[in-house]
């Protein structure tokens, strides 16, 4: 499952005010919640389910990347926010580096291919130097969505 497929520009934050990890993996989930892509009461449900998988091991995988993720028995289809910084997020990525783009995506509850492939898709495609600077450089939500949807799938 591809970025393209999960996004719209209303789940895209082009400048995240975070500056650390869990105030950026809230402000994502706040998101959500408003798009009503997460019911309200289901919200720190969710949220416990994120800091269980970050306290397991950072998702800040390296090259200003961070792809917070989690399965929850609160939600029927995937679902999926985008965020970037330019000033960086400090993340405890494993090359100790600030992340510039986090991907966050929550997949329901015994999706465990599902979530396996929207991880690895979601990795891959990020891993393209290429890509990134796009990303950097987009000028706007509609930009960063046109990346998303226009890259072919590696």
């Amino acid at each position: 499952m591809s970025l393209g497929n999960l996004l719209s520009a209303e789940q895209i934050i082009p400048e995240m005010t975070a500056t650390e990890r869990w105030p950026a993996i809230v402000e994502l989930i706040d998101l959500l919640v408003r798009l009503s892509k997460i019911k309200p009461d289901d919200r720190d449900s969710v949220l416990a389910s994120l800091k269980q998988r970050e306290e397991t091991m950072s998702t800040g995988i390296g090259f200003g990347i961070a792809i917070p993720h989690c399965s929850s028995d609160r939600i029927d289809d995937v679902v999926a926010a985008f965020g970037r910084s330019t000033a960086g997020i400090e993340f405890d990525a494993l090359d100790n580096a600030p992340v510039k783009f986090v991907v966050l995506f929550i997949v329901p509850k015994n999706q465990f291919q599902t979530h396996l492939r929207t991880l690895a898709s979601i990795a891959k495609f990020l891993n393209d130097r290429g890509t990134r600077e796009k990303l950097a450089g987009a000028k706007s939500t509609e930009e960063i969505l046109s990346i998303f949807r226009e890259s072919p799938p590696k």
